[in-house]
């Protein structure tokens, strides 16, 4: 979906195909056909955009052959299907039974994270329609925090492979005309938690292709302030390649029984759903929601907030609700104001699935529905902000 900012830019909003799990080529066409598709249908669109996953097996079977790579982007464009930004976080396993840590590697100090990230660059460029000269890719925040923090060369080396890659995305550009911008995701619990523990890496790293991912549900749960956050960004020059629209789960008064009973039903063995509280001492937190719920590690005087990716336009039921409020100030100091300080936007929620079983969907077209309802909400939210919806 694109829309004109009042400066004449143009700001793309697209949905995570994450969500959907596929590891090789042919699961991702399956998803075009299947679920990417009857989105676009339900929203009444000749033209969706989708931030594409694309694992290791998929990247690298698209990169060995051209052939297939050419037939990916004919497929594109005959569904009504557009790409400007590819989610290049999880590397492999995203739909297995069970993510948890897994997903952080291998991190920006294993050589297979700069090569896996430059192939997803090469490909974007040959993705990209014609009339768009800008991608983006997201990525890892550098490192979960351990053993990163206790080898005394990580910094180092996660350093040169980002600068690395900044001098393999100006050789794309020169060589495609197409410019590709990596986002570091700051997230709980990683080296890079949150958008101020960004700055000094990529002052450090000193390129404009090389910015932050701005993911509003992380932001949430970090308990950041998202005009202070995005301001200090700006201040420092660092490039909001793009944001992830999404909200983590809140629950006001943890110390309620029925508070900690409804947050049990979001415990699940999947994913890693860091819980965070902010204290008068400061951010504690924990790992994991079950560990924050088992009692005494995490003080519950204050408000928590869990990663957990709920549903934009479904809140849980009282007595838990979303950060929602977050993201809508996200996105008014993101696009409204004069000029945009990012032109793409993905809707990420992965977790459908993971939901409490009663509001898991259970059917592809009740998945679409959601999606495509989620879709709606960040529309309207953009056209209230004064963006024009574009054909």
């Amino acid at each position: 979906m694109r829309f004109r900012h009042p400066d004449g830019t143009t700001v793309h909003l697209a949905y995570c195909t994450n969500v959907h799990p596929a590891e090789t080529l042919d699961g991702v066409r399956a998803q075009l056909r299947d679920h990417c598709e009857p989105v676009r249908r339900r929203l009444g669109r000749d033209r969706l955009g989708i931030g594409l996953w694309l694992a290791k097996e998929a990247a690298r079977t698209l990169v060995d052959d051209p052939s297939a790579l050419r037939a990916l982007r004919a497929e594109l464009d005959h569904r009504g299907l557009e790409v400007v930004t590819l989610n290049g976080f999880p590397y492999e396993g995203f739909g297995a039974e069970e993510v948890k840590y897994r997903v952080y590697q291998p991190d920006w100090t294993d050589p297979e994270r700069l090569a896996h990230t430059t192939d997803l660059a090469r490909l974007l460029a040959a993705l990209l329609p014609d009339d768009i000269t800008e991608g983006s890719v997201s990525t890892l925040p550098i490192a979960w925090r351990t053993p990163y923090a206790s080898d005394p060369t990580a910094a180092e080396t996660a350093l040169k492979a980002l600068s690395t890659l900044a001098q393999r995305l100006d050789a794309l550009a020169e060589l495609t005309g197409k410019s590709v911008t990596i986002g570091l995701e700051p997230e709980p619990g990683c080296t890079v938690e949150t958008t101020a523990d960004a700055i000094a890496p990529l002052i450090a790293v000193g390129h404009d292709r090389i910015g932050v991912c701005v993911d509003t549900c992380h932001l949430a749960t970090s308990f950041e302030d998202p005009d202070t956050a995005l301001d200090t960004l700006h201040t420092a020059g660092v490039t909001v390649a793009k944001a992830q629209l999404s909200a983590a789960l809140h629950a006001e008064d943890p110390r309620l029984p029925a508070v900690r009973e409804a947050l049990s039903a979001f415990a699940e063995p999947r994913f890693l759903h860091q819980t965070r509280t902010l204290t008068a001492a400061g951010l504690r937190g924990t790992d994991d929601l079950d560990e924050a719920l088992a009692g005494g590690s995490l003080p519950d005087g204050t408000p928590w907030r869990s990663h957990f990716h709920v549903p934009l336009h479904a809140p849980p039921a009282p007595p838990l609700t979303s950060t929602l409020p977050v993201l809508e100030s996200a996105l008014a100091r993101l696009v409204g104001g004069p000029v945009p300080l990012t032109r793409h936007l993905e809707v990420e929620t992965y977790t459908w699935q993971a939901l409490p079983a009663e509001l898991r969907p259970r059917t592809r077209a009740q998945l679409a529905d959601g999606i495509a309802a989620e879709l709606t909400l960040g529309r309207d939210l953009l056209t209230g902000l004064g963006l024009k919806e574009l054909p």
